[in-house]
């Protein structure tokens, strides 16, 4: 699996692009700066084979409806998010406006669907899809268990986790998600954030204060 992260918008946002010999990408949290993602795709011959949003706050998928227009693919966003995402409520003033909302497929995500037992099949890359709520009701994480790498959004950090005070956030639940992360996920796996620097399971563990009472 190739891997190029792209840092977007005013809050610095990992934006993801990963693809394999089929040369069909799948996008993580465009949030910002469409053209230079489109211009990424383009020097690298590859097409969109689908968007993957970890969550659905402005900052994470504010370039997804001008991606989308040219270059049309489904988008997987948990429904618990999908519900305010493209609303008033979810702006960013000034950096980020109320997301436009894309013109698009959104597969369902059904209760097997995010279980780690449920393995997706997107060109040639597998993925699964862990529901992690905490730090918006409907975050996830993406886990490529043959490459080795978790994409987790904003439940996740080097050294942090998500912040809990923003509408929809609930310090429990987060607690919850990131126990299932620790649990989950082998102590080598590549940590992909949102935000920051990569890190492992195995170093946040050691490191990270929010997971020490997970320490194995």
């Amino acid at each position: 699996m190739n891997l190029e992260l792209i840092t977007v918008g005013s809050y610095e946002v990992n934006c993801a692009v990963v693809w394999g010999k089929a040369r069909k990408a799948l996008i993580l949290d465009p949030g910002k700066d469409a053209k230079e993602i489109e211009n990424f795709l383009k020097t690298n011959n590859l097409q969109t084979a689908a968007y993957l949003l970890t969550h659905g706050h402005a900052d994470h998928i504010s370039a997804l409806a001008e991606l989308h227009k040219n270059h049309p693919a489904p988008v997987y966003l948990h429904p618990a998010d999908q519900e305010w995402a493209f609303g008033p409520s979810n702006q960013i003033l000034p950096y980020y406006p109320v997301p436009l909302r894309p013109d698009a497929e959104f597969p369902i995500f059904g209760k097997n669907d995010l279980e780690y037992s449920r393995v997706w099949n997107i060109a040639d890359l597998s993925f699964q899809c862990l529901e992690t709520p905490g730090h918006t009701p409907g975050g996830v994480c993406y886990w490529f268990q043959d490459a080795g790498v978790c994409f987790t959004g904003d439940t996740l950090f080097k050294g942090s986790c998500g912040r809990t005070d923003l509408p929809g956030g609930d310090a429990r639940t987060l607690t919850e998600s990131l126990k299932k992360l620790t649990e989950t996920l082998p102590p080598e796996t590549q940590i992909v954030a949102g935000h920051g620097l990569t890190s492992t399971i195995a170093k946040e563990l050691a490191t990270n204060f929010f997971l020490q009472k997970f320490n194995r």
